[in-house]
Order: C-alpha cells, then sequence, then structure tokens
C-alpha cells in the first residue's frame, strides 16, 4: 500500500528527510513517531501528494502521489489535525454533500461513499446530526473531522494526531473505530502521534523518525528489545532500598529469597517500556548525528546500553 525507499526532503540547505525508507501492507496499522521537527508531517504530506519530494521513490496504492489522479484521490483518507470550514452546516447534510462527490469513484468491490447514517453511527454523530458544526464541542468537532476524512470509504486512512482534543472515553471510542476500519473494513491506516500510549495499542508496528532517518521500524515490544535486555529489580530490606539490574530477573528474585527471605520488602520488577525504548532512539539519532556519519552505529549502540537504566530510574 506504501513503498517509501530513499525519501529525501531539502528546504534550503536543511535535509528535513535524508534517505527515509519504509513500507505500510494492506490492513496494517503503522504509527509514524517522532520529536517535533523531525520530519513527521513532511511525510505525511508527500504521502498524500500535497508536497513535492526533493528526491528518492515513492509509491501510494500503486502510484507516484505527484502524479495521483481523482480516482486515486478517491481511494485516500486523510484526517487533519483540525476542521475549521462549514460552521453553518449542519453534520448530517455536511456529510451527505461530502460524501456526494465521491459516488463516481463507488465499484462493485468498493461502495463509495459511507452511507450517512452508518458513518454517523461509526464516528458517534448520530445524536448530533441536526447540530450546526460551529456548535460542537472541541471532542466532538474532532469527530467530525475523523467522519470527513473517512466518508469516501477509504482503502488508506492518514490520521495526523488524531485523538488531539479527545477525552478518555471520546479516545476510548475512537482506538474502537481505528480497530474496526483496519479489522473489517481491510482499510490501511498511517497515524502521527505524540501519545505513547496510543501508538502501542493501535499500531502493528511503529516507525521512529528522527535525525531524518527512520531509526526504528517493529513492534511496541520489538522496539522495547532494542533496549539492554536487563531488567530492574527494586526492593527493600531492613529500611534500605536497594535497585539492580538483572538479565534474569526471575532468576535473580529466586535467589534474592533464597538468601534473604521474608526480610525482603516492596519487590519491583520493571522491564523497559515503550517510552524508554523511544527516548533512546531519539537520543542515540541525536548523539548519531553529532560525533558523525561513520560512528553512528557505535553511538547508537552505546546510548541504546545507556540510557535504559537512566530511563527506568526517572
Amino acid at each position: 500500500m506504501i513503498d517509501v525507499r530513499d525519501l529525501r526532503m531539502r528546504y534550503g540547505s536543511h535535509d528535513v528527510l535524508n534517505g527515509v525508507t519504509f513500507g505500510v501492507a494492506r490492513g496494517e496499522v503503522a504509527a509514524l513517531l517522532g520529536p517535533n521537527g523531525a520530519g513527521k508531517t513532511t511525510t505525511i504530506e508527500i504521502l498524500e501528494g500535497f508536497r513535492k519530494r526533493s528526491g528518492g521513490d515513492v509509491s501510494v496504492l500503486g502510484t507516484d502521489p505527484v502524479r495521483g489522479t481523482e480516482a486515486w484521490r478517491a481511494r485516500i483518507g486523510v484526517v487533519l489535525q483540525s476542521w475549521r470550514d462549514h460552521g453553518r452546516w449542519r453534520v448530517r447534510e455536511l456529510l451527505a454533500h461530502l460524501g456526494s462527490y465521491y459516488v463516481p469513484y463507488s465499484t462493485a468491490e468498493s461502495r463509495r461513499p459511507w452511507d450517512v447514517d452508518e458513518l454517523l453511527a461509526v464516528a458517534g454523530l448520530t445524536e448530533l446530526a441536526g447540530k450546526r458544526v460551529r456548535q460542537l464541542s472541541g471532542g466532538q468537532r474532532r469527530r467530525l473531522d475523523v467522519a470527513i476524512g473517512i466518508v469516501g470509504r477509504p482503502e488508506l486512512i492518514f490520521l495526523d494526531e488524531p485523538t488531539a482534543g479527545f477525552d478518555p472515553e471520546a479516545r476510548r471510542e475512537f482506538h474502537d473505530l481505528v480497530h474496526r476500519l483496519a479489522d473489517r473494513e481491510r482499510a490501511t491506516i498511517l497515524l502521527t502521534t505524540h501519545d505513547l500510549d496510543e501508538a502501542e495499542k493501535l499500531a502493528d508496528r511503529i516507525l521512529v523518525l528522527a535525525g531524518g532517518r527512520i531509526v526504528a521500524d517493529g513492534s511496541a515490544d520489538r522496539l522495547t528489545q532494542l533496549m539492554c535486555a536487563q531488567a530492574e529489580v527494586r526492593w527493600s530490606r531492613d529500611g534500605q532500598r536497594f535497585v539492580h539490574s538483572a538479565a534474569e530477573p526471575a532468576r535473580f528474585v529466586h535467589e534474592l529469597f533464597r538468601q534473604y527471605g521474608e526480610s525482603v520488602d516492596d519487590l519491583e520488577v520493571r522491564r523497559a517500556s515503550l517510552e524508554d525504548a523511544y527516548i533512546a532512539l531519539v537520543r542515540a539519532s541525536e548523539q548519531g548525528r553529532q560525533v558523525g556519519e561513520g560512528r553512528r552505529a557505535a553511538a547508537v549502540s552505546e546510548c541504546l546500553s545507556n540510557v535504559s537504566l537512566k530511563g527506568a530510574s526517572r
């Protein structure tokens, strides 16, 4: 569905993207993470066909985005960070109007657009169907953003910070919607988010963009494995607090109780989290850029091994 090879983007003398390579398969949910300024939005805009790249090869739904036709665009859904137009429209009327533009691109295999009432139910907007857009709250407005992005029943969906402004209940409902789109509609989804918990819950794969490159690509579990295999074991004994790094925490805990028995209190075993891995990878990328490309791999390896305990002891 998405195939990116050696993607480069330069603004003046500044390289924002410098050899980005990754792919996303049909039905997959992928999350693109990275610090502010890493190039996430630039990457997404290139994939959507809204920005021309400086170099590299990009294929989205089998087409170079710069040559995408209206029929190609009808197969893609885009959820922007905010939607500020059409404040006087009523929710149902707006979705029906926007959906009408997709009718010419409907096929026997892909019926377009969504049925309006079904879309309202899916997006949690049924009770708001008769309200004007300007009367919606921030969270309700965000649900409408999502509904607008998927009104054409897209095969590929780009979500840019999709749950910004959502309360916990609305965020959980949105997560259910993403799973439905991926599992039942077989939609492919690429999302950007700063919420690592959200990325871990939603994404089959996580891509970390830093220093103009993809510095990690894998499941949340795989990324945490990039940290040192060691876990941090904490316990108290005789009023003192102890911390130990153990490659095999179960064996260490067994030995601990064998030696000290019931005098061991407040036992805690902490493994590296996705947040630890993410921070380590970003730091490694920054350190790699500072020491030069020739020593990049060594810097990454050193940073990964050193950051795990620092992250665990925050």
